[in-house]
């Protein structure tokens, strides 16, 4: 049972992904000359607010995100007295409004490099593939591996840490239920090491698909034996932009997976709930494994928020993105302020009731 306190850290996780993200839109309005009329943290009602200058900065009741206020961001230009403001985001180029439209996403891409670069610098402490015990009847025990013995390599590929073993084993399940998602087995080679012996031995075990809380891929058991995996200062910045790429991939193949039918999606995509139990359950980890699962979660989390931002839905950065090209492409012809608004509206209440549909999955998984 994880303490509550822990599920608490998703606090400032949540806080410095949108922090850094409004900030990107913050600056960047600031340098087109755009007025900034609130920089929030959540969304109403507010809980407290500064103001300073022309700008209130606030921090909000509800924990979903946050935003930057501009004049204009529905197409408005024009002030009370019929004449064009130049300060509103409606009034700038179409060039320096891709580029405050834009900075948020790029902000998080940014951060999550810093994130996987912190994380690979403070290194990986991680449980060793050696096995504690092996369940009666498992695919494990049946391709005859034994307690104690030591999983060096899957499909030919070294293994060093139990995260390596479980993630190349659940990339062989995930490829067999793409291929057919009744597929009840998979082939998985295994290559392990046994106690007083220094001969390996290779053996294909039929990993099953479709797994339980108390039944895995292969049955069996890590023990609590933890190896420290420490990457040079020098490199850590080189290691956390390949990072960016591994995780970048993963996603796309979880996205085709999810697509195809392999992956049900209540099971691939987490809300607010959802990251703030996973969140929790890292954490939780911190005094054991050390720092390197929280920094990575972060930046996958930062990863996956530009992802998400990006994508052309009406009231999300990429939405707003794909408007602003359109104008372009129809030679600065735009909406009319009121259907833009109108277009943004419909696209946060679709949001919204899509976040409240993921919650209650959160809570049913959970």
């Amino acid at each position: 049972m994880i303490a509550w306190y822990y599920y608490l850290a998703a606090i400032p996780v949540f806080a410095l992904l949108v922090l850094v993200h409004e900030f990107g839109h913050f600056i960047t309005a600031k340098w087109a000359g755009i007025r900034v009329d609130e920089f929030a943290l959540g969304f109403p009602p507010r809980i407290v607010g500064i103001k300073r200058g022309e700008t209130m900065y606030s921090i909000n009741l509800l924990p979903l995100g946050g935003y930057v206020k501009m004049p204009g961001e529905n197409g408005e230009m024009y002030d009370d007295n019929g004449r064009v403001d130049t300060r509103t985001f409606a009034a700038k180029p179409a060039s320096k409004r891709l580029i405050v439209l834009l900075a948020g996403v790029t902000m998080n891409l940014l951060l999550a490099v810093v994130l996987f670069s912190a994380a690979e610098a403070v290194g990986k402490e991680d449980f060793t593939t050696r096995i504690q015990s092996v369940d009666t009847g498992s695919p494990a025990q049946v391709a005859g591996i034994r307690a104690g013995d030591t999983i060096v390599a899957i499909d030919g590929n070294k293994v060093t840490t139990f995260t390596d073993l479980y993630t190349a084993v659940s990339q062989d399940v995930n490829n067999a239920l793409t291929a057919n998602k009744h597929a009840q087995s998979t082939p998985v080679v295994v290559t392990y090491i046994v106690p007083g012996s220094a001969q390996d031995h290779t053996v294909t075990v039929q990993a099953r698909t479709h797994t339980t809380p108390t039944q895995g891929s292969l049955g069996i058991k890590r023990t609590n034996d933890t190896i420290r995996l420490a990457v040079p200062l020098w490199q850590a910045p080189i290691q956390g932009v390949n990072d960016v790429g591994v995780v970048t991939v993963e996603t796309v193949q979880g996205i085709q997976s999810i697509i195809r039918g392999a992956l049900p999606i209540n099971k691939a995509v987490s809300g607010p709930v959802g990251i703030v139990s996973i969140t929790g359950q890292v954490a939780s980890a911190v005094p054991i494994l050390g720092w390197y699962w929280l920094f990575f979660l972060a930046g996958a989390l930062s990863l996956n928020l530009a992802f998400v931002n990006i994508l052309p839905i009406p009231a999300l950065d990429g939405g707003r993105v794909l408007l602003v090209l359109i104008e372009v492409l129809r030679r600065g012809k735009r909406l009319s302020p009121d259907r833009e608004a109108l277009v943004n509206l419909i696209g946060m209440g679709a949001l919204l009731f899509l976040i409240a549909l993921v919650t209650v999955s959160d809570v049913g998984n959970i």
